[in-house]
């Protein structure tokens, strides 16, 4: 089902950087976690897309050296593009997998360590592309000899 409005709002277009858009359309994506808006500048009609997210994960990292920062999102899902990368890999799988993995992590409090975060996206690409998650796992484990990688493999063989 999709929904058709026109709301008006201050967000800038890209192409003039005019302040008035218009939203001419709106319909669910991602299977109802995100909400897709297709805009049009005032000025100069400039057509765009957005997408709408409610922010579900509002949680600190703790980081191996002890500190604390917001949870970004946008770092997790770079991380795994970039395992993914030249991957028969969609948006919407990539998407899925780390919706499951924020609740999963929202779970655990206010606070979440960093290993928490980098076992799940692990486990989760083990079982989305065994090749991205060779990947992933070469960078985050730090492989630092042949040896140490020859066992990662061996344990996804087995």
């Amino acid at each position: 089902m999709w929904l058709v409005v026109l709301i008006h709002t201050h967000m800038k277009c890209p192409k003039c950087k005019y302040d008035d858009t218009k939203v001419v359309d709106s319909r669910e994506a991602t299977e109802g976690s995100e909400i897709r808006r297709r805009r049009e500048c005032e000025k100069c009609n400039f057509r765009f897309t957005t997408f709408e997210r409610i922010e579900t994960a509002n949680f600190l990292v703790i980081k191996k050296d002890g500190s604390r920062e917001p949870y970004n999102r946008e770092k997790v899902r770079g991380g795994i593009w970039k395992a993914c990368e030249k991957r028969q890999v969609t948006e919407e799988q990539i998407v899925a997998l780390i919706d499951k993995l924020e609740a999963e992590w929202i779970g655990f409090g206010k606070e979440v360590p960093t290993k928490m975060i980098g076992e799940g996206v692990m486990d989760a690409l083990k079982e989305l592309d065994e090749v991205a998650y060779i990947r992933f796992a070469s960078v985050y484990r730090h492989f630092k000899d042949l040896e140490s990688f020859k066992k990662e493999l061996s344990k996804l063989l087995d």
